[in-house]
């Protein structure tokens, strides 16, 4: 059976200014390496944490909880403070995304950018995403169909409490939207689900900040970082984090 080298935390040293990059629900720090290495050749010093159990198996990943994946988020936010980093500025993708808006909400932040952000999501909308993870993953390990039925029909069994403490985060961060002061950039794919834009026009309209721009993407999906538009993508968030006073 095939072993899966996980993925790892990343830290591209660049410039004097700092960026957090998060990453996504069931995915990891790749989705984030190609706009740490272009911010970086613009001289910025770029941090993605990783998730706890995020990498691993379906199961390890349901054994942790998103106050363990805040933790990870404070402590990346920690990182770049001891690294001399004074300023800092939050990018999130999805799940990052929500947590890049309670990082604006509660931490010390320079600037926010969201991309693809859910304004909510049930708990059983993120158990299929899970399932889905699982299988992708149990067949790259190689694994039999037999065995992957088996191991699938034992997972639907776990506990989801994780997951129900997920849904419960993007409500009390969407609720508390109204306490982000910093200047905002909300991006969404044109080809992501119709919430996605929902989402990001209710962003828009709530948080306190007047220094706030959205903008959708027609060629994008739910994982920007990494799809058609990339370039476009890139290229507006440095245009913003440049135009920002820091």
């Amino acid at each position: 059976m095939l072993k899966i080298v996980p993925p790892k935390p990343f830290f591209y040293k660049g410039g004097e200014k700092a960026v957090l990059l998060l990453h996504s629900f069931t995915s990891n720090t790749i989705d984030m390496k190609k706009l740490g290495k272009y911010l970086q050749r613009n001289d910025y010093s770029c941090y993605a944490p990783l998730y706890s159990g995020h990498g691993l198996t379906a199961e390890e990943l349901l054994t942790y909880r998103p106050s363990d994946w805040w933790q990870d988020v404070l402590n990346g936010y920690q990182f770049l403070r001891d690294e001399g980093f004074e300023k800092i500025a939050v990018i999130g993708l999805s799940l990052g995304g929500v947590f890049a808006l309670k990082a604006g909400q509660e931490l010390e932040i320079n600037a926010v950018v969201t991309m693809s952000v859910p304004l909510h999501r049930e708990a059983s909308f993120l158990q299929n995403r899970v399932f889905h993870y699982a299988k992708g993953y149990k067949q790259l390990e190689g694994k039999k169909e037999e065995q992957i039925n088996l191991e699938m029909n034992r997972l639907q069994n776990m506990s989801i409490d994780s997951l129900v403490e997920f849904q419960q985060l993007i409500n009390k961060t969407m609720n508390k939207l109204a306490l982000l002061t910093s200047p905002i950039r909300i991006l969404y794919g044109e080809l992501d689900e119709p919430l996605y834009k929902e989402s990001a026009e209710v962003i828009f309209q709530s948080v306190a900040t007047n220094k706030k721009t959205m903008k959708g993407y027609p060629n994008s999906k739910h994982l920007m970082t990494i799809g058609t538009d990339i370039n476009d993508v890139n290229k507006d968030i440095l245009t913003f984090l440049d135009d920002l006073t820091w």
